[in-house]
């Protein structure tokens, strides 16, 4: 599988900076997401402000990660040029001329997420645009992000959540492919004892919920043990709850770039389907 994901941390200076990154952003995204483009290899990215300290910038992607962090340095530094105004301790800028230090840094700065999920392993960003345009499908679908962050009780619960998602990864995956909505999912280890839960998804937010919690629930019950004033459990019992919950611990997201804007799972599993060749029929 060459799909991978990125959660990268970026240590803000104050409280002022976050606020002035989250202010700064929203006009750059167009030339970021023409960058992205350009790149090829990206699924799915956007940035969240995660603290008064932390920026976050989430991505799902093909290939290395060195490679991709480069690449958007060489063609939308000055996007990254203006957050690490805001960083403590940052890379040289600009970064377009000092690739090789920010590709360091960012590695350092990576966050590596407990779990990987993605609903069509076997395929690149460029093989689905590739697709939808022999085809001549253009999406009609509505996708949003969900960044749910989960503050966990303790150290000792933090940890022992991630072993749990651990343990439970492949159950997880098959819990996801029964939503059969998300297009990729993480769950990530974060600074001060919280766990954050990043997907993309199809339709709308109620519906999603609703699914989610019938078909991947016991998860999140399991996980619910160990977390900060919780919604009543079990989820699929308390669905109303549920969604009040999860609507309230969701971070804006600042830009949402889609490298194939509206195609569904279920469009793309069709795409997937239709390009295999037919085996013949004998008699």
């Amino acid at each position: 599988m060459s799909q991978n994901h990125f959660t990268l941390s970026f240590p803000l200076k104050s409280p002022a900076d976050a606020k002035a990154v989250a202010e700064q952003l929203p006009p750059l995204m167009p030339s970021l997401f023409q960058a992205t483009d350009a790149v090829g290899r990206v699924h799915y990215s956007r940035f969240t402000v995660l603290s008064e300290t932390t920026l976050l910038f989430l991505g799902d992607f093909d290939g290395e990660f060195g490679q991709l962090m480069a690449d958007l340095a060489r063609l939308s530094g000055p996007v990254f040029d203006a957050i690490l105004g805001h960083v403590d301790n940052p890379p040289p800028t600009p970064v377009a001329a000092n690739m090789d230090a920010f590709v360091k840094w960012t590695a350092v700065h990576l966050v590596h997420a407990v779990n990987l999920y993605t609903a069509y392993p076997d395929v690149t960003a460029r093989e689905i645009k590739a697709l939808a345009s022999a085809a001549d499908v253009s999406g009609a679908g509505e996708l949003h992000p969900f960044l749910v962050i989960l503050p966990i009780k303790s150290y000792l619960h933090f940890i022992a959540v991630q072993l749990i998602l651990r343990a439970r990864g492949r159950g997880t995956t098959k819990d996801l492919d029964s939503v059969g909505t998300p297009h990729f999912a993480q769950f990530v280890p974060l600074e001060n004892n919280q766990i954050g839960f990043f997907t993309v998804y199809d339709g709308s937010f109620n519906k999603y919920i609703a699914d989610f919690t019938k078909n991947i629930g016991q998860v999140f019950d399991l996980i619910f043990k160990f977390t900060k004033n919780p919604p009543p459990s079990p989820c699929r019992k308390h669905l109303q709850e549920f969604i009040d919950f999860a609507a309230g611990a969701n971070r804006v997201p600042i830009g949402f770039y889609q490298a194939y804007p509206g195609l569904s799972v279920q469009d793309i599993h069709a795409l997937i389907a239709d390009s295999k060749p037919q085996p013949a029929s004998g008699r």
